[in-house]
């Protein structure tokens, strides 16, 4: 399973999807906690990752006489680092939007205020942008970049 895609991370956190009860009110404490131990198990699984890397690289590093031998392993090397790099800057992400479940700030959009929805945050929990925003957000992105 690629890490840094939360697909199976309910899973992961040993968590049913959330079942909103009627009249509950959005962001209560229960739905915070709901997402604080979804992020919480993601960012403990990425940290594992990261452990591994480091540990697999000082265990594996050689110094091979052969060029070719080398090469490949600094390739190999390479691109172990720049996933590592990625779930670093994810991690750091997760304890972002960990400290707005402290801050009883988590679950609105950043950009008009609404609320995201616990789907798409089940989905993508670190969502800091509704999907009406996000949409025109990368519709602008499409735009510059063309």
């Amino acid at each position: 399973m690629p890490t840094n895609k939360p697909l199976g991370i309910l899973a992961l956190a040993g968590v049913e999807p959330y079942q909103e009860k009627k009249g509950e009110e959005y962001m209560n404490p229960e739905q915070l906690e709901h997402f604080k131990k979804i992020l919480e198990a993601w960012r403990n699984q990425l940290r594992e990752e990261v452990d591994r890397t480091v540990t697999h690289m000082q265990d594996e590093a050689a110094n091979f006489p052969d060029p070719v031998d080398r090469a490949a392993q600094e390739e190999e090397f390479s691109l172990e680092l720049r996933t590592r790099d990625r779930e670093r800057k994810l991690i750091k992400k997760i304890e972002k939007t960990l400290q707005l479940i402290e801050e009883d700030d988590f679950g609105f959009c950043d950009a008009c205020g609404i609320e995201i929805g616990i789907r798409r945050l089940e989905a993508r929990p670190t969502a800091d942008l509704c999907i009406e925003c996000k949409t025109l957000a990368e519709i602008k992105e499409r735009q510059m970049a063309g």
